[in-house]
């Protein structure tokens, strides 16, 4: 690919990470004032967040082979305009009063962030892969920023006392502005799996992932950082408010600061990356997140406790992404590898926060992050396995895995 058709593809990817969070952050904004609406109370609420569990495991457990099979252009495309259709789906629903309807939103939204999950990370290796850089902490930094952006928004909505179909209406205009603009720049190809002929002296049997070590010692850092990112995307508001004190309006403002704190630690991965390994940027990332837990946990004083949460923040922002870069690298079957550590990540994701609210029930949510912080603690144990820095020279046919070395993406017009 040309450099011009590299920074098309690398722009379309920022957009695509963009558009997810700004999608992500309009509904859990919303989220209350559709309660409301709906006429829920919390645990019929519980039920109709099911669905967002169901649909987001269904998706994940699915893109892989989708990947291997059509490559990451039709996955992306189609889990795009699932994403948009969903928005649409939800904000009908509130406006008909319809539990079932945003239930059935909710699902296809989860559907449509887990199917692509797979798609879009290893479009982002294989363009580290082209320009020997690296490129995934920036695409999930552009995630943290649509959250940030959309999260605003809502907020500003909120206050303003915008209905909330409207509010997800344009929310879906304007992301299907974003993928009209970006779909064409992603090339065909990427991540098929082909075949050797049976002849073929070089075929290999492919490996058993669940027994490569070094894959799953990083399985083991994604589940741990997922695990923290996701305790304070659910978790973080009240912990500040029943565990410290808090009014909701100061609660809500430190989970910003988190967001904040994310979105500064993504886009900043690439620096430390150039100069630095992943192991190392790995382990200074966990250390980071068990300094901030420790201190939200243990600390008494409210202004240490909310400032710690920017530790824990910038902690979390780079565990998943770099993560997932080191699975791609880790050999051969390089969809599959990304696969499965998404996938172990998306457990956590989704099993970890309901785990937490049973734990905050019985002990309190204070001494419930001491799972997290256990877990985080673990991970900078298991960082090592990340491996070295990625290359700055672009890859060659040699470096990449046997799929990609065999099959490469479709040259666009422009090459």
């Amino acid at each position: 690919m040309t450099d011009r058709a590299i920074r098309r593809r690398r722009r379309a990817l920022f957009l695509f990470f963009f558009l997810n969070g700004i999608a992500m952050s309009s509904w859990v904004t919303r989220t209350p004032d559709i309660r409301d609406h709906l006429g829920v109370s919390t645990g019929q609420m519980g039920l109709v967040l099911f669905g967002l569990s169901v649909g987001s495991m269904s998706g994940i457990l699915c893109s892989g082979r989708l990947v291997s099979r059509f490559g990451t252009r039709p996955v992306t495309a189609l889990s795009t305009l699932l994403i948009i259709a969903s928005v649409v789906v939800v904000g009908v629903g509130s406006a008909l009063v319809s539990a079932s309807l945003v239930t059935a939103g909710l699902c296809v939204f989860g559907a449509g962030m887990g199917a692509g999950e797979v798609a879009i990370n290893v479009d982002g290796a294989d363009v580290e892969r082209l320009t020997g850089s690296a490129v995934l902490p920036t695409l999930h930094g552009c995630f943290s920023l649509g959250t940030v952006v959309g999260g605003l928004a809502g907020m500003a909505a909120t206050a303003a006392a915008f209905p909330a179909h409207w509010h997800l209406l344009a929310v879906a205009a304007v992301a299907a502005a974003i993928f009209a603009y970006a779909i064409g720049a992603v090339p065909a190809g990427t991540g098929t799996r082909t075949a050797s002929p049976a002849s073929d002296p070089a075929q290999r049997p492919r490996p058993r992932l669940w027994r490569d070590r070094t894959l799953l010692m990083i399985g083991a850092v994604v589940l741990a950082m997922a695990l923290a990112e996701g305790a304070a995307n659910d978790w973080l508001p009240l912990l500040m408010v029943d565990g410290h004190g808090l009014d909701a309006t100061a609660g809500s403002l430190v989970y910003v600061g988190f967001a904040a704190a994310m979105t500064l630690g993504r886009f900043s991965g690439t620096f430390f990356l150039s100069r630095h390994s992943r192991a190392t940027v790995l382990r200074a990332s966990a250390l980071s997140g068990a300094v901030g837990l420790a201190l939200v946990i243990f600390s008494d004083n409210t202004v240490v406790a909310a400032a710690a949460v920017l530790f824990w923040g910038l902690g979390a922002s780079l565990g998943f992404p770099v993560a997932l870069s080191a699975a791609g690298d880790s050999g051969p079957d390089e969809t599959a590898r990304v696969g499965l550590v998404a996938t172990i990540g998306y457990v956590a994701f989704l099993v970890g926060p309901p785990t937490l609210g049973f734990l905050g029930d019985h002990y309190g949510l204070r001494a419930a992050m001491v799972v997290v912080l256990a877990f985080v603690a673990m991970a900078a144990l298991a960082a090592p396995a990340a491996g070295r820095r990625t290359s700055r020279r672009r890859a060659s046919s040699a470096d990449l895995p046997v799929e990609l070395a065999v099959k490469q993406p479709s040259r666009s017009p422009e090459e």
